[in-house]
């Protein structure tokens, strides 16, 4: 672990230092609209490195269940603790943000909500249907988390019939007692193949961040995982410890070696592959529908 954290408190390589030059007036505007309709994003609950990137293209990823969450996952900058009362004006909300921002995809996610009993299934509908009543021609993804293999639940988001159900299996299986102990990975892939016995024409999707010790043969198995159980968009990113509290990086993964996993992966099956240091489960989550659509 001393090995780790030495590693950890490196100064970031190059291809991982972000050049932006964010639209001011954009990005105000959005946080403006956010504080004002009471919304959360995993943009800033998850002090996402994209988001001004983002937010200067007026777009976001909702994060509806409020912004505590009852996993205690090592990776992630989310909030845990007490939860809250569920907000039943969140989806309509949600889907104002969508119109007012002009949004032609929109991505939804949430914290986990064990203590709810359908796991907050029922937002996520209400969500989606509120979205197509106001903006009908958006498209529109779910990030959801596994409603602890919940099938009810889930079939509750299959019937709302976003057009991708994405899904998170963030890291190999030997990593999962330490990175997320409460998580379940053979429950996440079930989940994503559930959703495709459930309704085919529902795309899914999933991600995995690398550079927390894993090796390269452990993420190669981890595609081969994905594949098989479903899923068919993918985003492989590079592991950005939010604090020195959290797990730490045990290593910067190089650009080329996540150019190899795209390779690979497509070579596997996958429909559409994003792969690069700064990737995100909804960075440019429009453009991998758009290039889906057109093939």
């Amino acid at each position: 672990m001393k090995e780790k954290m030495k590693e950890n408190s490196r100064k970031l390589p190059p291809w991982l230092k972000i050049r932006v030059k964010a639209d001011n007036e954009n990005f105000d505007y959005v946080e403006e609209m956010l504080s004002r309709l009471n919304l959360n994003t995993v943009c800033q609950e998850a002090n996402c490195p994209n988001r001004l990137e983002c937010f200067a293209k007026k777009t976001s990823t909702f994060m509806i269940l409020g912004a505590v969450c009852t996993r205690n996952c090592k990776f992630c900058n989310v909030f845990k603790g007490e939860t809250e009362n569920v907000d039943f004006n969140e989806p309509t909300n949600v889907a104002l943000a969508t119109k007012e921002l002009g949004l032609k995809h929109v991505v939804i996610t949430s914290v986990t909500r064990d203590d709810l009993k359908d796991g907050g299934a029922g937002q996520f509908v209400k969500t989606i249907n509120l979205i197509k009543e106001h903006t009908p021609e958006t498209t529109i993804e779910v990030l959801i988390p596994d409603f602890q293999g919940d099938a009810v639940a889930l079939q509750q988001v299959i019937d709302a019939k976003p057009q991708i159900i994405n899904h998170n299996i963030e890291t190999v299986p030997r990593l999962y007692p330490e990175v997320r102990a409460l998580a379940d990975y053979k429950r996440s892939l079930q989940l994503l193949k559930n959703v495709k016995e459930a309704d085919n024409e529902i795309l899914t999707k999933s991600g995995i961040m690398v550079g927390l010790g894993e090796t390269k043969d452990e993420v190669v198995q981890t595609l081969h995982d994905l594949f098989e159980y479903g899923c068919e968009l993918l985003t492989i990113g590079q592991y950005l410890a939010p604090s020195k509290d959290h797990y730490p990086v045990y290593e910067y993964i190089h650009p080329d070696v996540f150019e190899e996993y795209k390779v690979i992966a497509k070579e596997i099956g996958f429909k559409f592959v994003a792969s690069a240091p700064l990737v995100r489960s909804s960075y440019n989550a429009e453009e991998m529908l758009r290039w889906q659509s057109q093939h």
